[in-house]
This record gives C-alpha cells, sequence and structure tokens, in this order.
C-alpha cells in the first residue's frame, strides 16, 4: 500500500510539471502583454529558455496545490529577457551565441545579449572571473561577433565594467573595511555594486574579517509572504515610506528629453565613488570652473633653491593642452586595459550592421554625472548606441530616467566642447537642472545618446536595513522583499530611452552576501544564499510577490 502511494504521487508530480504550462498558457501571455504588440514601432523581445531549477520550482509549488504562486512563477521564467554570456572558451560562445541569436531570428523576436567576460571582473568579489587578459579578451569577443552574423542583436556590454573601473577596486576594499564605522540609511546604498549573474567562489576581502567586531544581530526575512493578489483586486504595491511611493511617481512628460514635469527637488544620490566637490546646492547656481592660467603671461620669478613639486615639466606646453595641466596624466595599466577592452568590443560588435550596443553606466545611486561621462567618452561612447542604466539594481523607474536623461545631456555638451564637470547633476534640484537642459540640450533626441534600463527587480524600488543595523548592507546583494518591475517593452513613451529590459535574470541569486561577516549566513536573511547566478528559489516567489505591476495570474475577460 505504501509502495503503490508513492508511485501514485511520483507520477502526480510528473504530469503537474508536463502539463502545467499548458493549463495555463494564457496566464503566462500576460506577463509579457506590453512585448506582443504588433506595431512597426515595437521590437517584439525574445524570451530565452528558462532555467531547468526554476521549472523544478514551479513543478514543486503545482504538486503542492500552490497553483497561484506555480502560475505566477511560470510567468515571470517565460517573460522576455537577456541571456549571459561570460567565461566560455571562445569556441564554445561562438556556438552558443549562434543557437541564440538564430533561435530569435527564426521566431522574429529581438535577443538581448548580456556580455560578462572583462578581465578583473567585479573587483574579485562575488562575480569575480573573466577573460586572462586583453589578447584572451579580444578572441572572445571575436567569437561572439562570429556567433551573431548579420542578425538583430541588443548588447549590454560587460555590466559594472566602467562603473567598477580595477581603479575603484582599492576603494571598495577601502569601503568594506569601514563599513562598521558608518550607519547606513535609504539614502546611502552599498558602493559595491551587484555584478551576479555568473557563479564564483567566495573571496572575502582581507578588511572585511576584522570590519565587524561584534556579529551583528539577525534581521528575520519575510517567512510568510503576502498571497498572489486576486485576479479582481487592487495591484498597489505593499505598504512602503512616502518618500519610496514618491520616487516611483510615474513622470508624464518622460516623452520630452529635457523637460520632466515634477517639480519636486530630486531625491540626494548615494556618495559618488569619485567625490566630485563640484556639484552644487539645490539653491545655488554652479560657479563656473576657472580656466587655467597661461605659463607665458605670468611673470618671471627668480629660480627657487628646490624644484618646486607642482612646477609642470619644463617642455613648453602646446597651447591645446595648458588647460589640461591639473589633469592626472597617468593611468593604472589595469584600467588603461579596462578601456582598451571595451573600446575593442564596441568596434567590434558595431561593426556588425545589426547590432546594438550599450555600455554600462551604473545607476542613479552610484556614480554623479560628471564622474561617470568621462569614463563613457573613453570607453568609446561616440561609437556605441547608448548606455545601461540599473543593470542587477533597484533603482525606479523615475530615478534611472532622470538619470539617463542629464548623462545623455552631459554627453551632447561634451560633445560640442562642454566640461562634464560643469554638466547638471542628479543632487541638483529638478528646477535647477532644468534651466540647465533648456540652456544646454540640442532641440533634437536624435542628436543624444539613448539608453537602456534594466527594470527586472526593482518594483519595491532599492532597499535599506533596518535602522541600527551595524553591518555592510551591501543593499545590491539579494535585498528580501524586492518585486519584479515593469514588463520588457521597447514602446517606452520616453524618446531618449529605447527600452525597459529584463536584463539580470529574476530568480538568479547575486551571491552569498556576507555583508562584511564571516558568514556562512547572510545576516539579513538568516540563511545560506546561493552563489552567484544559480537559482535562488525564496526570491523568486518574492519577486513575483511583490511585483509592480503585479503578476497576472488568470486571464481578465475583456468587457468585465
Amino acid at each position: 500500500m505504501r509502495k503503490r502511494r508513492k508511485i501514485l504521487t511520483v507520477s502526480t508530480a510528473v504530469v503537474a510539471a508536463a502539463t502545467l504550462p499548458l493549463l495555463i498558457s494564457p496566464v503566462v501571455s500576460a506577463a509579457a502583454r506590453e512585448d506582443d504588440d504588433d506595431s512597426s514601432r515595437t521590437a517584439r523581445l525574445y524570451a530565452p529558455p528558462p532555467d531547468r531549477d526554476s521549472y523544478r520550482q514551479v513543478a514543486r509549488l503545482a504538486w503542492r496545490g500552490d497553483f497561484r504562486d506555480s502560475a505566477g512563477l511560470l510567468a515571470m521564467v517565460r517573460t522576455p529577457q537577456a541571456v549571459w554570456y561570460g567565461d566560455e572558451s571562445p569556441e564554445r560562445v561562438e556556438a552558443l551565441v549562434r543557437r541564440t541569436t538564430r533561435s530569435a531570428d527564426m521566431q522574429g523576436r529581438l535577443p538581448v545579449l548580456a556580455l560578462y567576460n572583462i578581465p578583473g571582473r567585479d573587483c574579485g568579489s562575488y562575480s569575480s572571473g573573466g577573460a586572462d587578459g586583453l589578447a584572451a579578451y579580444e578572441a572572445w569577443i571575436d567569437a561572439v561577433a562570429e556567433g551573431i552574423g548579420d542578425r538583430e542583436v541588443l548588447i549590454v556590454l560587460e555590466p559594472d565594467s566602467l562603473s567598477l573601473l580595477p581603479s575603484d577596486c582599492a576603494d571598495e576594499s577601502n569601503a568594506d573595511q569601514t563599513a562598521a564605522e558608518q550607519q547606513p540609511t535609504a539614502e546611502q546604498p552599498a558602493e559595491q555594486q551587484p555584478t551576479a549573474e555568473q557563479p564564483a567562489e567566495e573571496q572575502l576581502a582581507a578588511g572585511q574579517q576584522t570590519a565587524v567586531e561584534q556579529q551583528p544581530a539577525v534581521e528575520q526575512p519575510p517567512t510568510d509572504l503576502p498571497p498572489l493578489p486576486d485576479p479582481g483586486a487592487s495591484t498597489s504595491p505593499p505598504a512602503a515610506s512616502a518618500a519610496q511611493d514618491a520616487a516611483q511617481s510615474p513622470d508624464p512628460q518622460a516623452a520630452d528629453p529635457r523637460l520632466p514635469a515634477s517639480e519636486d527637488p530630486a531625491p540626494k544620490p548615494a556618495e559618488a565613488q569619485e567625490p566630485s566637490g563640484l556639484e552644487p546646492s539645490a539653491s545655488q547656481t554652479p560657479a563656473p570652473e576657472p580656466s587655467a592660467e597661461q605659463p607665458g603671461t605670468l611673470p618671471e620669478l627668480p629660480p627657487l633653491p628646490t624644484p618646486d613639486p607642482v612646477t609642470p615639466d619644463p617642455v613648453t606646453p602646446d597651447a591645446e593642452d595648458v588647460g589640461d595641466l591639473d589633469t592626472p596624466v597617468v593611468e593604472d595599466p589595469e584600467t588603461a586595459a579596462r578601456y582598451s577592452e571595451i573600446n575593442y568590443a564596441v568596434d567590434a560588435l558595431t561593426a556588425l550592421g545589426n547590432t546594438s550596443v550599450y555600455l554600462d553606466a551604473g545607476h542613479a545611486g552610484w556614480h554623479s554625472v560628471s564622474s561617470i561621462v568621462p569614463r563613457l567618452i573613453k570607453a568609446g561612447i561616440d561609437r556605441a548606441t547608448g548606455f545601461a542604466l540599473n543593470v542587477s539594481h533597484y533603482q525606479t523607474d523615475p530615478d534611472s530616467a532622470w538619470y539617463g536623461r542629464l548623462i545623455s545631456s552631459c554627453l551632447a555638451y561634451a560633445d560640442e566642447g562642454g566640461d562634464p564637470e560643469d554638466c547638471a547633476d542628479q543632487s541638483w534640484s529638478r528646477r535647477h537642472a532644468r534651466r540647465w537642459l533648456h540652456a544646454h540640450v540640442p532641440d533634437d533626441p536624435g542628436r543624444m545618446k539613448h539608453f537602456v534600463t534594466d527594470t527586472s527587480r526593482n518594483g519595491q524600488g532599492p532597499w535599506a536595513p533596518r535602522a541600527g543595523a551595524h553591518l555592510d548592507a551591501q543593499s545590491w546583494c539579494n535585498p528580501p522583499a524586492r518585486g519584479l518591475g515593469r514588463r520588457p517593452t521597447t514602446r517606452t513613451g520616453d524618446a531618449l530611452l529605447d527600452a525597459a529590459l529584463w536584463v539580470k535574470t529574476p530568480g538568479e541569486s547575486d551571491g552569498r552576501c556576507l555583508r562584511g561577516t564571516d558568514g556562512p549566513l547572510d545576516p539579513v536573511r538568516g540563511t545560506v544564499n546561493p552563489d552567484a547566478g544559480e537559482w535562488f528559489p525564496e526570491q523568486a516567489l518574492e519577486l513575483v510577490r511583490y511585483a509592480e505591476p503585479s503578476v497576472e495570474v488568470f486571464r481578465r475577460t475583456h468587457g468585465r
């Protein structure tokens, strides 16, 4: 009798796993209905085959009779999202890319590829890895190009490669060492940013083991998650702070690349990794940068007994170089190589003809506009399609759209000879920044660089630890109670925003998330998180249950 019951149980699970996609196929289409528009102005995005572990979770939920969660999860994993490549050999990545692009081409859909193989990736943290030097990376990019051929592809090139340069790695380590002395707040996201797509071995920075003298109190994860909303119920998000609600309010004039509708001041961004010191307050107009003095106009002085350490090289500089005397010209070899690698990839991929390439620009809570724009320029943004924002992060859509508009405007200003240090910044008030945009932004959005955003996990906005939690927040790393965001689409209503995409694979872990502790537990969740890139069942369910807009698991009949 017991053996017969076991056979019946296993058979039920197999049948549930096999028939569930057929039973709820009308449900799944609702998750991506924005993308199914037949308009010639809207590209239909490609949905790759889901992770096998995700289907196992779907089957387990159906076997237990939890059909609402099972249907919601299935809708999530079958929504169009990016396909990630990194660490494969050139031969292997060429074959994989060719298979993906051919499959998408046969379906008449646009595939999104996230290329993630830059040498020195993630400063050796959770997603460390990448190619072994410039030559190996160039060979890998050439293989990707061979796999693409003449097919149409959208590429998000090397997330975090510019917002987290090799020269920033020492700052990241120092930030880890001093994390326990700084009280994190909701407006201070951790400086190390998300790059958790490929599995990697845990490596703690040398200073992390002594950064926290006392084991932080474990923050209890939301074990009893709220059920999915009923089809006829309100789709409003879970209760949140007034500030968070305000940050997520839509911008009715997003189509205008210069004029956001809101008169409210923009929220202050997180402290940039490269402090500028030139960012004006909300009530001040920025003073122009004083021009460099011409050496030839200075009165001749008697020689000093010892050389002046700030005296320029005795060789007379060219007139065009005089203004750069105070700019450091020495760059560490790893950072110089990083720029060479990105430039090579831009040239190799854009030469294919049907490939759109977007460079990494971090997110609105990380770098200031004047900090990220010079990096984009050095990396070849002039030859790329545009830049990507919020990859694997949680910034709200209004914040990302405003930050993207400011970056695009600053790039146009710099292209006309302006200094990026003078550009409007996300820390400025909207009124102040609007005046700058009126004075310096081209009237034609076609003359400006466009961008894409990652909305895969930003439905509830950024996460911040509870007050008094003395730990390295790592707010980008598997934060609790986050939700799916806007569904992928290329019909955005914003002249500068080419697409809202699911770049980060929702449901895959960002890493172990030790948050400055010795581990192995994540002190926020109280569990051992999967390695970077592995399926995280608990987080996957959270993303479905806290989604905003909510995941519709039953198709509504028209007229009701």
